[in-house]
């Protein structure tokens, strides 16, 4: 390679990481947002659990649910998606243990129609089943492999009234135990964050609009405001979905980071973690091979070029170290997020390049017809 080549290479990527590091609403920072003062008065709260085959962790969740300290009224319906492993009989127990089997509902979920994903499916009955009754205030919506710490719901509500938010979010810690998942989780997070800052998405006059699925607090007035669950049916990426409906209808919505509650899924092995994202990649580049050829154009770029520059550059190394360490800086607040070494850090280039191929895999897998496959099940988008 020409050495103004590689030099220009060099020189951008350290311009990327400069924007990155200061233009980019600060997303590399790992600040858990301080507790909002408790509300005058607590509204009534439902949530919402899908489960399909989660008999490993169903209990653990169902159980933090119940032991919430909340001074409103707060229920739980565990809609149970065509499990075949147990689950809801595991989540009665828990609640039987808890002595709390009135505050649990279990339902199962009618057959998925066509163009709807599972996980929306299950949510819009559940909350279909409750309306009908007295419908609460706001809506938990969260998944069955979270544990969440006792006073989660109350600050979630603190958040949303302190605040007149109508929709609050936490990306909750995910596990990070075996050796893949120090490898690839805590960048899982970084790379959401840069994909989505946490500040543009929670300031109204920024179109940026994220949520975490697996901990959402929604007024009940801005579910119906944007049509419920059918007006995102077919959405793979729920929960950005879900956040971009509200705020695109006029609500204000945040999103911030917890330590305390907590994902329970393992992914023991770099394949669990591959089958996450590939899941749903190519979804969010629109299935588009532009976007695909692009992205990996510049994934190549901002992680994978400064470190063959550092090697291979000869007058490009001292540009290309310096992306580096920008890049190293970037990421080391997450690591210790995770409670991990530093050392993890400067490793994020190898991280990206699993991150890219597995993107690269979910395009493939998408057309062979499998895309959005999960538990068995394939989540087809509607052509509508």
């Amino acid at each position: 390679m020409p050495v103004s080549a590689a030099l220009l290479l060099a020189s951008v990527s350290l311009a990327i990481w400069l924007y990155l590091l200061l233009g980019r609403g600060f997303f590399w920072l790992t600040r858990v947002a301080p507790l909002p003062a408790p509300p005058t008065h607590w509204p009534s709260v439902l949530a919402v659990v899908p489960a399909r085959n989660e008999a490993a962790v169903v209990g653990t969740a169902i159980d933090s649910l119940l032991r919430q300290q909340y001074a409103g009224r707060f229920s739980i319906v565990l809609v149970d998606d065509h499990s075949e492993d147990g689950t809801a009989e595991i989540a009665r127990e828990a609640a039987a243990r808890a002595g709390k089997n009135d505050c649990l509902r279990v339902v199962s979920a009618p057959p998925l129609p066509g163009g709807w994903t599972g996980k929306l499916w299950a949510l819009g009955e559940g909350v279909r089943l409750v309306r009908e009754g007295d419908p609460p205030d706001l809506f938990f919506f969260t998944d069955a492999d979270i544990a969440h710490h006792a006073t989660n719901l109350a600050e979630l509500v603190a958040r949303l009234e302190g605040e007149r938010r109508d929709l609050v979010s936490l990306m909750v810690r995910l596990r990070c135990e075996s050796w893949a998942e120090r490898f690839l989780i805590p960048a899982f997070v970084f790379f959401f964050a840069m994909l989505y800052p946490f500040a543009r998405s929670n300031d109204p006059r920024r179109r940026t609009a994220a949520a975490a699925g697996g901990c959402v607090l929604l007024r009940r007035s801005a579910y119906e405001r944007i049509g419920g669950f059918a007006a995102i049916h077919a959405a793979l990426i729920d929960d950005c979905a879900l956040a971009r409906a509200v705020k695109r209808s006029g609500g204000s919505i945040w999103l911030g980071l917890t330590q305390r509650t907590r994902s329970l899924r393992p992914y023991p092995q770099i394949a669990d973690v591959w089958r996450m994202v590939a899941r749903t990649a190519f979804d969010q580049l629109h299935h588009s091979p532009i976007l695909l050829a692009g992205t990996a154009a510049g994934l190549a770029l901002t992680y994978l070029a400064p470190p063959i520059l550092v090697v291979f550059g000869g007058e490009a190394r001292w540009p290309a170290a310096l992306a580096w360490a920008a890049m190293t800086l970037a990421y080391a607040p997450m690591v210790r997020f995770y409670g991990l070494s530093l050392l993890w850090a400067p490793l994020l280039p190898a991280i990206a390049l699993v991150y890219l191929a597995a993107t690269v895999d979910s395009a493939r897998r998408y057309w062979l017809g499998r895309g959005g496959e999960w538990k068995g099940r394939m989540a087809w988008r509607s052509q509508s």
